[in-house]
């Protein structure tokens, strides 16, 4: 299955923040949508959709361990993951499955062109593994 078929049958929203928000801000969020992660996207839009990097509660829980309550205070520039692991419209779940067991992540943000156009979760892809849908070897 492509990784299309999977963005036209789930909610389209992308959770994203812009790059100066606290970290509270963000967990807040997080909390509020009921995701993992969040993606940084440019604070005066003038990269349009483009992905600055990512912030997973992984990354909050490892500055809340390692800086105590003032990571709450920092900006999520500070935290996020620059080097974000993407992949496009056309590749198979099985490449995504690949790529989030290769790199120990949890969330694909979906790029097309220079585009933001989804997010692929670990949710979504064990979701098409119940229904059938999906082979996964990697999981």
């Amino acid at each position: 299955m492509k990784v299309s078929s999977l963005l036209q049958r789930k909610d389209a929203r992308i959770i994203a923040i812009q790059m100066e928000a606290t970290t509270a801000i963000a967990a807040r969020l997080l909390r509020a949508e009921n995701v993992g992660a969040v993606i940084i996207k440019d604070t005066c839009a003038t990269e349009g959709d483009v992905v600055l990097g990512i912030l997973s509660e992984r990354d909050i829980l490892r500055a809340l361990v390692d800086r105590g309550i003032a990571a709450l205070k920092m900006p999520v520039s500070a935290l996020m993951t620059r080097d974000v692991v993407s992949c496009g419209p056309g590749d198979e779940l099985d490449l995504v499955a690949a790529l989030m067991e290769r790199h120990q992540i949890r969330y694909v943000p979906v790029i097309d062109g220079d585009a933001l156009i989804g997010v692929v979760s670990i949710r979504d892809l064990l979701a098409q593994r119940a229904t059938g849908e999906l082979e996964l070897t990697a999981f």
